[in-house]
């Protein structure tokens, strides 16, 4: 690569892109640790991108109409952190920079949302950079159709790796981009051939740009240290009517000794071969010094939307107070007033017409009355709509004739849905749900968990959540997986009794705004268990008294959702046998840990009683309540699985492994 060449050719481009590169070099080097190769590889192509194409504004991170960029490639995140320090963003200051990768810096090994709002993702899983930019993208599509071009008209654009590429979830939004036609998505592929254990050959030999093209894709390709042809690419994509892939051949780690080879991927801290780098490039700064004048035309660029975002308040503040009302809400997060009073009304409703409904029935039943009031939800499913029941009767199809429509077909794509969602919730302005079976929270995990950490409230409906599913068998019952649920940080598990609890759980979860809702529903039927109207939300409190002790207090029942029912016939069986039985139901542990210890006291007393814990799946977790909040180890018991499921009506396999009110009465007297 003829490295003078291009310094002459376009030297005020090559300087502000060199200050990329030899921030990165400084940075990686001061941490001995982090990878240089991919920001010294996209740096011309991030400076053409920022310079003249992303509309943005350094002085609003916030800004709704600015353009979104997504560094899916986040190992590389220097070049994200640099190009935040020299636009002159807040609080990505220099002494950041220099403690890259240092507990307490913003600027984390790989960018994380909520520690700077010039971060709009959580990128490093290789992949779901490029998956969530699908949702940025809806997100967009959607609004725009709601508002109007004077308010909302943006791009999302995607530095997206080989890596990236590689992994399974990248096919899964590719695909549906392409379907939807999300003519605002623009990605620009890292075409440098180099993966950490080599060349991509070793292990891919899939042709990108007709892989893009097949999918219904725009593709372009240009040199990527080609400025004139990356804008010229840029210019195009944006005119395009459908979702666009720029593939930029790029040489990673450029101008330093192990440019084009694998180890370019990773941390270069040899000192002489930095020092020759930098020369190669012309730099003369020191460490961490970047010249005045590049710093100056950085900054300049980085102010260079802030005309374009006063005309964009301008035309807000034009529009009717109701509609500036509505678009402040929907943006901030917040739940209409009237959502409370809403999920009110449907509990008392319940509460006297006692309907026996699977509790997926009970959340249809929430979304018919939250969805016509809550305008922002987006829902959606992974091929199992008439299944998974999330769609509720006033939404329309989302695609490309109906761009208004809040119901999205994911097709079988569960991780991709995962992911997607997330850049949903990240975008702002729309609530995302999304429905698949509970299993499959296999295949959606990684976003799930991504949820978690970026501290975004996706709503994740997984129906069928237990061997009551019946006869698809153990390879769609699940049975370790709301352990798998309850062990993730900053996840709310929601396993809800009867249609009241399902209205509460929802309520909830629509109402968090920094914390993801897992919703466990049955296929099954399950009775109404609160027939006696509550106004307070019981499920806020995680654990709550269902039935209370009659005659000598002994044991204390815990169950959640189907098996709640099966504790309460056990608890007739008890009382009728002179053995006072109080049923606790837990419909969210989280919440209930949450409570005062003055609390969860009451609920859970010590004392002489027998502790029994009654759920459909494993006993992982179990034992935080059994054993532990005052409880006597050798005074509990559970009553659940200890195997995969089998095929079978529902009805049958828990009387075959020994799910039923008898196998628990049985378990507390065996305890007394």
């Amino acid at each position: 690569m003829d490295i003078a060449a291009l310094r002459s050719a376009n030297p005020d481009h090559w300087n502000k892109a060199a200050a990329i590169r030899a921030l990165t070099l400084d940075a990686v080097h001061a941490a001995n640790s982090g990878h240089s190769g991919m920001p010294m590889g996209m740096a011309d192509v991030a400076t053409v991108l920022y310079e003249k194409h992303l509309k943005f504004d350094a002085a609003d991170a916030n800004w709704p109409d600015r353009d979104r960029f997504i560094l899916s490639a986040g190992h590389g995140s220097m070049l994200l952190y640099s190009l935040l320090y020299l636009t002159g963003y807040e609080g990505m200051t220099l002494d950041q920079i220099k403690n890259f990768r240092q507990l307490g810096a913003i600027t984390a090994g790989h960018p994380e949302n909520f520690l700077h709002d010039g971060i709009e993702t959580t990128t490093g899983p290789l992949g779901q950079g490029i998956a969530n930019s699908v949702g940025f993208a809806i997100a967009e599509e959607v609004l725009r159709a709601r508002y109007g071009r004077q308010l909302v008209d943006h791009h999302t654009y995607v530095i997206a790796g080989d890596g990236c590429l590689m992994e399974g979830v990248s096919q899964e939004a590719i695909t549906l981009a392409g379907r939807l036609a999300l003519s605002k998505l623009i990605v620009l592929w890292d075409n440098n051939n180099i993966t950490i254990d080599g060349e991509v050959g070793l292990a891919d030999r899939t042709d990108q740009p007709k892989r893009f093209a097949s999918a219904g894709w725009e593709v372009i390709q240009v040199d990527g240290h080609n400025p004139d042809e990356i804008d010229a690419a840029l210019t195009k994509a944006k005119r395009s009517r459908r979702p666009t892939m720029i593939a930029c051949k790029t040489h990673i780690a450029l101008g330093h000794a192990a440019q084009d080879t694998s180890k370019g991927h990773g941390a270069l801290t040899d000192a002489d071969q930095l020092q020759a780098a930098k020369e190669a490039y012309g730099w003369t700064g020191g460490p961490f010094e970047v010249p005045d004048d590049i710093k100056s035309a950085w900054e300049e660029i980085g102010r260079r939307g802030a005309q374009e975002r006063a005309a964009w308040e301008a035309r807000l503040a034009g529009a009717s107070e109701r509609r500036q009302a509505e678009f402040a809400r929907i943006m901030a997060g917040d739940t209409p007033k009237k959502l409370s009073s809403r999920i009110t009304a449907l509990k008392k409703q319940i509460s006297a017409e006692e309907p026996k409904v699977a509790t997926r029935k009970s959340s249809e039943m929430v979304l018919e009355v939250v969805n016509p009031i809550m305008i922002e939800t987006i829902g959606g499913s992974a091929d199992l709509s008439g299944s998974n029941n999330t769609r509720s009767g006033d939404m329309t199809v989302f695609d490309t004739n109906n761009r208004k429509g809040r119901y999205i077909h994911y097709g079988i794509r569960e991780h991709g849905m995962a992911a997607a969602m997330n850049g949903m919730a990240l975008h702002g302005g729309v609530r995302p749900y999304g429905g698949t079976f509970m299993c499959f929270t296999d295949y959606a995990r990684p976003s799930m968990r991504l949820a978690a950490l970026m501290q975004v409230p996706t709503v994740f409906v997984m129906t069928h959540d237990s061997i009551g599913l019946g006869e698809d068998g153990p390879t769609h019952q699940p049975v370790e997986h709301l352990a798998i649920s309850r062990a993730t940080p900053n996840t709310y598990v929601f396993r809800p009794c009867d249609t009241v609890e399902t209205a509460e759980a929802w309520e909830l979860a629509l109402k968090s705004t920094s914390t993801p809702s897992v919703l466990s529903l049955t296929r099954q039927g399950v009775p109404t268990l609160r027939t006696e109207h509550r106004q307070r939300n019981m499920t806020s409190f995680g654990a709550y008294v269902m039935a209370n002790f009659n005659a000598e207090r002994k044991a204390i029942l815990m169950a959640t959702g189907s098996e709640v029912h099966v504790a309460m016939a056990a608890r007739e069986m008890l009382e009728a046998e002179g053995i006072g039985t109080r049923v606790v139901s837990m419909p969210c542990w989280e919440l209930f840990e949450e409570q005062d210890e003055a609390y969860r006291k009451r609920v859970l007393p010590g004392g002489d009683f027998v502790r029994v814990a009654v759920e459909a799946g494993v006993r992982q977790g179990w034992d935080r309540w059994l054993c532990g909040e005052r409880g006597r180890p050798k005074k509990t018991g559970f009553v659940g699985m200890d195997s995969f499921g089998a095929s079978a009506p529902a009805e049958v396999l828990f009387e075959k492994f020994g799910i039923t009110a008898e196998a628990v009465a049985e378990k507390v007297k065996s305890l007394l």
